[in-house]
């Protein structure tokens, strides 16, 4: 069948790695009027996979999908565990006309066993037009909507509930205002915090309330005492003053009922606005008072701030916001590389440059991140920059790559796991970076339709302190000591070979992405003599399946697979960093789930940091020299084309470098790493790999490794070593005879000396009932023209298959030189835009890594995953608005 839809992510054409480096955008599509003959018709076919552990709501807005109600606890929607969650909600006569613009959809309920330990975490995808809340219910058929057992019910953009016990619930997301599109997770022991949420199993004074009001004319008096003001609200005035915070109590159950009226917490039957709750235990209500009052003093304009009255209790851990989900930094032996020697997470002296689409520069976690220069933009041509600049010009901040929004905010991403701000001493936000320490020199050039190879040799030899076209030649102490560049194409250039030699003798070591075309072919920059040509592995450690590989491949890192959840975190196995998210109209500045070489290079460029900040006089051929010293060999032993000499290890690399700089030995220091830290066999998986091995010096031996489920097996492979124990194993689960419901079990893997601590896996499985396959939604797989950024008639929907869509195209016009991105994903919201924050979304070949399809490419194959994506939050800013694409006959998104 075929619907009209247009698309809000135009086109992430930037060509990373997905095509030549030399397209334009500027390219003509053709004509079939006049004298040209009619344009050659093809028929493009592929197969669209949900992303694993993926479901969707079953009563979103979209009146074409398919529906089934689960708006009371008794229709409760059976979801698996761990699982992502696509949905939508609305109160009534909110959102876009669609199934339940008029009658709404407040309530959307989930069945759902849970492990225990297990956090569940509900990201709003646009808070700007909703409120959604979080609730959480023992499923023991005894549910009042109105006595929640766990709540969260904040005004920003994410909730969550964490730590929670074992057994069978019903999960609520609840409309409190407004319409939105959601991302509901649920995953094993991590965390996202955020600043703004409310949850009722925190740490806090129950009838305690923080306020800073706002002191202007119009909302103080010269008579307004606290105690004044704090009655006009029906609480008591407990300690504080005017123009600072203040501490407010809620009194007895009557003096609450005041307050309650006072700041309209009325009931949720009217619709739109704070739902009472009500609780036999005493403690219990007042805890439950006290943060529907917060909440409600939130949404008043007289209020700068309303908290709860923590309590607070030394933490001997502190960890980045999002630093739990940053599985492929453990994979790397990053951990144990930071804590090691002196300078070992960076030195602000090291520079590495990102050679790329720009960078954020306001993004939060990259402030004072940026070398002394502040980079430069080095693309020439107007179409494709895109920045209101004319030329080359000394700003490198990304204004997008997509003029409709749906920007890949590319070098954003790849600046933040190079040296994203890194808390090591207190509570920290965002996410870490491989050498936080070191600094980020931006230099732009690729913007819309990717980047010529001019503009990147320009930028290569400004980053090494030679003559470039900017005029401006950097010092010895100013230039880069390390260039990433996540970018390529497939054909040769001497005039690029000459420019890679002259800055390898000028002494910078040149890191570059392998490419993500699964081939054996050689992708440039990377394939040049002189470049560190980095590969990249899943999770697992096995060969990502885009990865390119061959001869030209020297190491391997963490690129990710966000088509699967093998840790069971909830969210795809992607490579998490700081990223932006356009979609909605303005910038916010967020962290996101990418796959492909471009993320692993970053990995490498950052440990390459780490050694020259423990070795300044480190150079290009020491690298060379250490790359088989400073890896985890894979795959054939020694050398080989799939990893290289290995998937690089941070902690030899220091260690290595350290030895450079001072000479002496590697001390004995043994140190057990397993991973994945986590597996997650969902219900139909039965074997996945575990890795052991020593992480650190010297000797290491285990004992025989054991778990605690009669259903779970640890088998040895031919890799085991017999005298160590170390090697990769499979772990394989066994259902027979099992009834339905979430299974959980531990690994322990003890090592052989008594003084080093044993290492514990987690693992969770599906046995039927709620063990459904992946499914993200009724789709649409449209076709997008690079130029006009509008999309082709030719289009495909339908629900899935087994977790697959099958589309097929045909009649495709494609004249000499058009090219189109094929674009899948959902309309939840129903606003005639697919891929809108919280919906799914799927981009031939991948979501950072677009392949355009013209007339001479394959046109059948095309297969790709689609899942939902939300940024995970940090702050937003407010640039110029931006609309959908229009198709004829459909309207287009309202402009935000």
């Amino acid at each position: 069948m075929s619907h009209n839809r247009a698309t809000h992510q135009t086109l992430k054409s930037i060509l990373l790695l997905g095509g030549l480096i030399g397209f334009l955008s500027g390219c003509t599509g053709g004509d079939d009027s006049g004298d040209n003959p009619p344009a050659p018709h093809f028929t493009l076919s592929g197969t669209v996979s949900s992303a694993a552990g993926s479901i969707v709501d079953s009563d979103i807005n979209d009146p074409i999908a398919p529906y089934a109600a689960n708006d009371t606890p008794a229709q409760a929607q059976s979801i698996p565990n761990p699982v992502m969650v696509g949905g939508y909600a609305n109160v009534a006569g909110t959102g876009n006309s669609g199934r339940s613009s008029f009658s709404g959809d407040h309530w959307d309920y989930y069945r759902v066993s849970l492990a225990a330990g297990q956090t569940i975490t509900l990201n709003i995808a646009d808070f700007k037009t909703g409120d959604l809340d979080l609730f959480l219910y023992y499923d023991d058929g005894d549910i009042d909507p109105e006595n929640p057992d766990f709540w969260s019910n904040g005004t920003g953009q994410t909730e969550s509930l964490t730590d929670l016990q074992a057994g069978d619930y019903i999960v609520e997301v609840y409309a409190h205002s407004g319409y939105t599109n959601y991302a509901l997770v649920i995953g094993q022991g991590t965390t996202s915090a955020a600043t703004s949420r409310l949850v009722s199993s925190d740490d806090f004074v129950p009838g305690d309330v923080i306020v800073r009001f706002k002191d202007t004319a119009l909302t103080l008096s010269a008579n307004q005492t606290p105690a004044t003001r704090a009655a006009s609200l029906g609480l008591q005035a407990k300690a504080g003053a005017n123009g600072r915070a203040m501490l407010l109590g809620l009194g007895d159950p009557q003096s609450r009922q005041a307050s309650f009226k006072a700041l309209g917490i009325t009931s949720a039957q009217k619709g739109g606005q704070a739902k009472q709750f009500r609780s036999a235990d005493p403690d219990k209500q007042l805890k439950m008072d006290t943060l529907q009052v917060i909440k409600a003093l939130r949404k008043r304009h007289d209020v700068l701030y309303a908290e709860p009255n923590y309590i607070r209790r030394a933490k001997l851990t502190p960890t980045d916001q999002y630093y739990d989900l940053q599985w492929h930094y453990p994979l790397i032996n990053l951990p144990a590389a930071w804590g090691v020697w002196e300078a070992s997470t960076g030195k602000s002296s090291v520079i590495v440059a990102v050679i790329d689409t720009g960078v954020l520069l306001d993004h939060p976690d990259l402030a004072g991140q940026f070398s002394a220069d502040g980079g430069y933009d080095f693309i020439q041509n107007d179409t494709i920059s895109q920045d209101g600049q004319s030329g080359i010009d000394s700003d490198p901040n990304d204004p997008g790559d997509s003029a409709t929004g749906g920007s890949s905010f590319h070098g954003t991403h790849v600046a933040g796991t190079i040296a994203a701000a890194t808390s090591f001493s207190g509570s920290g936000s965002g996410v870490a970076g491989v050498a936080p320490g070191a600094k980020i020199m931006p230099l732009r050039v690729l913007g819309t339709g990717g980047g010529t190879s001019y503009d990147i040799s320009q930028a290569v030899r400004y980053a090494a302190g030679l003559s470039n076209d900017s005029g401006i030649v950097l010092t010895n102490a100013n230039r880069a000591d390390v260039i990433n560049l996540s970018l390529g194409g497939g054909s040769y250039s001497q005039a690029e070979q000459v420019v890679y030699t002259a800055v390898r003798n000028a002494g910078v070591i040149i890191v570059a992405a392998a490419g993500n075309e699964s081939t054996s072919s050689p992708s440039y920059p990377a394939a040049y003599d002189g470049v560190i040509s980095v590969s990249a592995v899943d999770i697992n450690k096995q060969l990502a399946p885009y990865s390119n590989f061959g001869t030209s491949i020297d190491v391997a890192a963490p690129g990710g697979d966000a088509g699967r959840d093998i840790n069971g975190d909830g969210y795809s196995d992607g490579v998490l960093s700081t990223a932006g998210d356009d979609s909605g109209g303005g910038t916010d500045y967020v962290y996101k789930f990418e796959q492909g070489t471009s993320m692993a290079a970053p990995h490498m460029a950052g440990v390459v940091a780490l050694m020259k900040s423990v070795y300044s006089g480190l150079t290009p051929a020491d690298v060379d020299n250490l790359l088989g010293k400073i890896v985890e060999d894979l795959g054939t032993s020694g050398k080989d084309n799939q990893f290289g000499h290995g998937l690089i290890d941070a902690l030899k690399a220091v260690e290595e470098a350290k030895l450079l700089a001072n000479g002496g030995t590697i001390p004995d220091n043994p140190l057990l790493s397993v991973t994945p830290a986590s597996l997650n066999f969902g219900s139909n998986l039965t074997s996945l790999p575990l890795s052991v091995v020593n992480g650190g010096s010297g000797t290491l031996t285990i004992e025989p490794i054991s778990d605690d489920a009669d259903w779970l097996t640890v088998v040895t492979t031919d890799s085991v070593d017999a005298t160590t124990g170390l090697g990769s194993y499979q772990v394989t689960v066994d259902r027979t005879n099992l009834s339905a419901g979430t299974y959980t079990a531990t690994i322990t893997v003890t090592p052989s000396d008594a003084t080093l601590p044993a290492v514990t896996v987690s693992v969770i499985q599906q046995v039927g009932g709620q063990g459904v396959a992946s499914d993200v939604g009724f789709h649409y797989v449209l076709l997008v023209d690079t130029e006009t950024g509008k999309a082709s008639s030719s289009q495909w929907s339908g629900p899935p298959q087994n977790g697959e869509y099958h589309f097929r195209l045909d009649n495709v016009p494609i004249t000499e030189g058009q090219r189109y991105v094929i674009f899948a994903g959902t309309d939840q919201n129903n606003d005639g835009i697919i891929c809108d924050a919280g919906e799914a979304c799927g981009v031939y070949l991948s979501r950072s890594q677009p392949k355009t399809i013209g007339a001479g490419d394959s046109h059948s194959g095309l297969n790709f995953v689609s899942g939902f994506s939300i940024g995970l939050q940090s702050q937003s800013v407010l640039t110029i608005p931006t609309g959908g694409i229009a198709i004829p006959g459909r309207q287009t998104k309202q402009v935000r």
